[in-house]
């Protein structure tokens, strides 16, 4: 009996399929654990949300650290993510040279819409569970998702590696969407969620 193999990329190879143009220019791609994922469409709420968000972290944010919107970073040699926004520390030249690691980051942060709505009676709930375990074993400190299915913030703090080889967080905390959060590393700036969540 033949064995399937689903062939795994590096970001190397990843790259280099975008140079060859496998991608079509508006494919919404991104490298997880060696795999291609195609990102959902977004919603006009993931849309808005995504835009207010971005809008009030870069103005709190100001020149303290860089603020980037669904650009990528890199978490090993086969994991380039796109998440949504990520607060990353200051660096002369902008990020030029190569995309944040995990050492330049504070903050990553995913919209959560369709990517939260169950597909099929036992779909995975991709960004509260495949982000949440890889940017956890990458030591991503601070991750949020702002869950527009049930209009609140989780917020997820203290990566682990459980007993069993995977990677979670320690410590989830839930805030409303009328609430006001402390931006990781900056403790005089406060974000207030009405700002952000759509109406």
């Amino acid at each position: 009996m033949d064995t399937v193999t689903a062939k795994r990329f590096s970001i190397a190879e990843y790259h280099r399929l975008g140079e060859l143009g496998f991608f079509a220019p508006d494919d919404r791609v991104e490298l997880i654990r060696g795999e291609l994922i195609i990102k959902a469409a977004k919603s006009t709420f993931h849309s808005v949300c995504n835009s207010l968000l971005l809008g009030e972290l870069c103005t709190l944010a100001r020149k303290k650290a860089i603020v980037r919107g669904q650009e990528p970073i890199i978490l090993s040699n086969n994991s380039e993510p796109e998440p949504d926004v990520v607060i990353a520390r200051n660096r002369s030249d902008n990020y030029l040279s190569s995309h944040p690691e995990p050492a330049d980051i504070l903050l990553v942060i995913e919209v959560s819409d369709s990517t939260l709505r169950l597909r099929s009676g036992h779909a995975l709930k991709y960004d509260q569970r495949t982000k949440l375990s890889l940017y956890a074993e990458a030591e991503i400190a601070n991750y949020w998702i702002f869950n527009l299915v049930d209009n609140q913030l989780e917020m997820y703090t203290e990566p682990y590696q459980k007993r069993q080889g995977n990677f979670s967080y320690r410590s989830q905390n839930i805030v409303l969407q009328n609430e006001t959060v402390v931006i990781p590393g900056f403790p005089d700036l406060s974000l207030d969620l009405s700002l952000v969540f759509p109406a």
